[in-house]
């Protein structure tokens, strides 16, 4: 056997300047959302009280931050767009006792490499201001501007020079999310300076300044964390911890509702979040996660910013004990804090649970059946036939013949079979029939409210409803602006005479937003639908007819296999053989 001829050997070479500029902004720069980052830091670092966010096609073609702090002076303003020239850092001091948010000398220096940057900055004592262009890495001259105190950055053609990092940037909506939910996440970190984001001419979310985090935390959560939400506050290791959390009637379907900030700087850590999760221990679902924000202080010299290019993440001294000391912080405080006896008035708790949820906070439902009893809800629908008569549903195809029997906690069905009998999810099984009739007409039918509903939205929740309007709308949510922040819901989707909650477009919305729920063809196109199909659906804890649930049968049976699991890969339903039933009962031969 012949052997291939071994690979030319090519000699080691010193990039050139212009290439390693390029690939040292890649680790700061990966989209327009980590330039209003490292921009909004900046402005923090210069004591800035509001800071103005404007973008253009998501970021892609234009980024401006404007801030009124202490400003450049005119003479330093070339060193700001220089690699490692910062004036947040003593050259011969330790760079573990950073007490700014910015201090590599890399943000203006990196996006100037891989975009057209324009900055005007003016200092209190020069009565103009200075402007200095830069593109791809080639300095401008400075010349006469004018504005106010302060700076102004302008980021034109993000990556122009860089067409293969530009191509894998998503739809400009899809950036201009993730661009909203960054701002979201340092306001929670710096809840003391005002936000504002434009897109062209269009307002999408001002976050006015406050002293009180839980205020900031339902400005970006929604107003149900202002009902359900409890304090946390304590000593950490080297530290203190405070901030708001909320309740499990609040929890989402994601761990994204969970923010970190350490001295003003937000962050991502998972054992952290873990620790979280952990002291909710049983009140949770394991599909469930808390929401809220949480901000800790630290000495600087127990904590390394010095992690990553973008700070994304920081190192802790005695990190384990930290997250010991927060899940037991987090616990206390879960444990300690007022039950809620029943909703406020009239709202709908998202899930009929939430109410034996509210009610005992500190007994959760060991059952399902325990839970639907403490909302009260029958446990399980009488069997004898004189009570509930079955009602056979005709199926087509390979699926057997059910008869109805009852339901279990509002959650599971039984029905019977020639040979045995089966468990149907109602949820999955509504969500499965809803989602096929999305993919298959792009549209469900929708029932107009006898009075318009109106429901506050987040800055990410809005912009999701921008890029995703067309089939939201389409799916049955008649939804218009009212006011700043406030949005009308004329219609709901319905199907086969099941109609959505209007309180769910804020569920969908924030699931859209985080790139909709996960499904087995996983295409933006399906997983819009599979977010729309779960909110339109019937929900686990909804009281069903058993004739309503029939109709959901006959329809799910008609999907030949895609009846066996919801858009999410969940089954929809178990089969139990009568001679598996007899052998757990120890029956032989019958």
């Amino acid at each position: 056997m012949s052997r291939s001829a071994p690979p030319k050997r090519r000699p080691i070479r010193r990039l050139d300047a212009a290439t390693v500029e390029r690939i040292a902004a890649g680790e700061v720069v990966e989209r327009p959302a980590s330039v209003v980052k490292e921009l909004i830091e900046n402005a923090l670092d210069a004591g800035a009280t509001t800071v103005a966010i404007g973008i253009e096609e998501g970021g892609i073609s234009r980024v401006e931050v404007s801030d009124d702090g202490a400003g450049i002076p005119s003479a330093e303003l070339p060193l700001a767009l220089e690699r490692h020239a910062t004036s947040k850092l003593d050259p011969a001091g330790p760079v573990d006792r950073i007490e700014s948010l910015g201090f590599r000398g890399e943000a203006l220096a990196a996006i100037g490499t891989v975009s057209r940057l324009r900055i005007v900055s003016r200092t209190p004592d020069r009565d103009e201001a200075t402007s200095l262009t830069v593109e791809g890495g080639t300095l401008g001259e400075p010349s006469p501007a004018g504005r106010s105190v302060g700076t102004t950055v302008e980021v034109h053609d993000l990556f122009f020079n860089t067409p293969a990092r530009r191509k894998f940037l998503r739809s400009p909506a899809a950036e201009q999310i993730e661009v909203v939910a960054t701002v979201e996440r340092v306001y929670l970190a710096r809840p003391d300076v005002t936000y504002r984001i434009r897109s062209g001419e269009r307002e999408l979310a001002v976050y006015p300044a406050t002293t009180d985090l839980r205020d900031a935390a339902t400005r970006v959560l929604g107003p149900s964390l202002l009902r359900e939400s409890f304090e946390v506050e304590g000593a950490v290791p080297g530290g203190r911890l405070r901030g708001t959390l909320g309740r499990p009637a609040t929890a989402a379907s994601s761990s994204r509702g969970l923010y970190f900030s350490v001295n003003g700087r937000t962050i991502s850590s998972r054992p952290l979040a873990q620790a979280v999760r952990a002291a909710f221990g049983d009140y949770l679902p394991r599909s469930r996660f808390p929401i809220g924000a949480l901000a800790l202080e630290f000495e600087n010299d127990r904590i390394d910013v010095n992690v990553h290019p973008t700070k994304r993440e920081v190192r802790f001294l005695r990190e384990r004990d930290l997250a010991e000391r927060i899940r037991v912080l987090v616990r206390e405080a879960l444990l300690g804090s007022p039950a809620v006896a029943e909703a406020s008035p009239g709202a709908t708790p998202s899930h009929p649970r939430d109410h034996a949820i509210r009610a005992s906070t500190r007994t959760p439902p060991s059952t399902l059946a325990a839970a639907a009893r403490a909302a009260g809800h029958q446990q399980v629908l009488p069997v004898a036939t004189d009570l509930l008569p079955s009602r056979s549903v005709p199926v087509r195809g390979p699926h057997p013949r059910l008869e109805l029997i009852g339901c279990v906690g509002a959650i599971y069905w039984v029905a019977e079979t020639e040979d045995g009998m089966v468990l149907i999810d109602q949820h999955a099984a509504s969500e499965r029939v809803v989602y096929d009739a999305l993919r298959r007409n792009g549209t469900l039918a929708r029932q107009t409210l006898m009075s318009p509903v109106l429901v506050p939205l987040s800055g990410a929740q809005r912009a999701a409803l921008e890029q995703h309007g067309t089939a939201v709308r389409a799916a049955g949510f008649d939804v218009d602006e009212f006011g700043p922040g406030t949005y009308r819901i004329r219609s709901v989707p319905a199907y086969r005479g099941q109609t959505a909650r209007p309180e769910g477009l804020g569920e969908l919305l924030t699931e859209l937003a985080e790139g909709g729920r996960p499904t087995l063809p996983d295409g933006l196109e399906e997983r819009t639908a599979a977010s729309i199909a779960c909110h339109a659906a019937i929900r686990a804890g909804d009281v069903v007819e058993r004739e309503a649930f029939a109709r959901v049968l006959d329809a799910l049976h008609q999907l030949a296999e895609s009846s066996y699991s919801c858009p999410h890969g969940r089954p929809i339903q178990v089969r139990l053989s009568r001679s598996r039933i007899d052998r757990w009962f120890l029956r032989s031969g019958t």
